[in-house]
């Protein structure tokens, strides 16, 4: 059968045209034009690999969901209790990696981490859908479930707090932006001399770099 991970198609036949030396002056303004082209063609096109340290420097990674993207910030929430929450409350810096196989692109950027206003996090919270609210109130994440009935009672119990509090969000909710110092964009070729172009922030500019494959 021979191996499987070799034989796998890693892009489609047709990959889309990307010149280096015709691009914007900001990342954010090629970022959204990537997004926006990518949600014609792949699910969840917004859902991103949100890397932290963990107290000990070991690298964690999870995928979430972009809330926005507000000049040259990048925004995602969650619980401030949650795992993620908490390593970036001791080592406020994160790297968010967008990949779109089908489109043979991949975005990468990283940078210092700053929270929203408590206002902003609130709102973002109540825009939510009425089962994510849900979920954000059972909290416990990351922690061991001993019986799954504990989750059934902890789901009602949520549930009848956002049906009598819609307006009301956890005080754990928090908006995380993200400001990077460098956007890197990466789109596959088949002759494999992929093409590389970084926006690295210096002083008050964007530099725009090539970078070998």
């Amino acid at each position: 059968m021979g191996d499987p991970l070799r034989g796998w198609p890693s892009f489609p036949e047709e990959l889309p045209e990307f010149d280096p030396g015709v691009t914007p002056g900001t990342p954010r303004e090629l970022f959204l034009e990537w997004l926006y082209e990518a949600g014609e063609h792949v699910l969840a096109p917004h859902a991103v690999t949100l890397s932290t340290v963990d107290a000990d420097g070991v690298p964690d990674a999870r995928v979430v969901i972009l809330k926005a993207v507000e000049g040259d910030i990048w925004a995602v929430a969650t619980s401030s209790e949650s795992p993620k929450g908490v390593q970036l409350a001791k080592n406020p810096h994160a790297a968010l990696t967008f990949f779109w196989p089908g489109r043979g692109r991949q975005i990468r950027l990283r940078g210092p981490v700053t929270l929203a206003d408590p206002e902003v996090s609130e709102a973002d919270f109540t825009a939510r859908p009425p089962a994510s609210r849900v979920e954000a109130f059972i909290g416990r994440q990351s922690q061991v479930l001993e019986d799954p009935a504990d989750l059934d009672a902890a789901a009602e119990e949520a549930r009848r707090r956002v049906e009598e509090n819609p307006g009301v969000a956890p005080e754990t909710w928090t908006r995380y932006l993200v400001t990077p110092s460098e956007v890197e964009f990466w789109q596959a070729s088949h002759d494999r001399r992929h093409k590389r172009l970084r926006y690295r922030f210096e002083t008050d500019i964007w530099v725009k770099e090539r970078l070998w494959p």
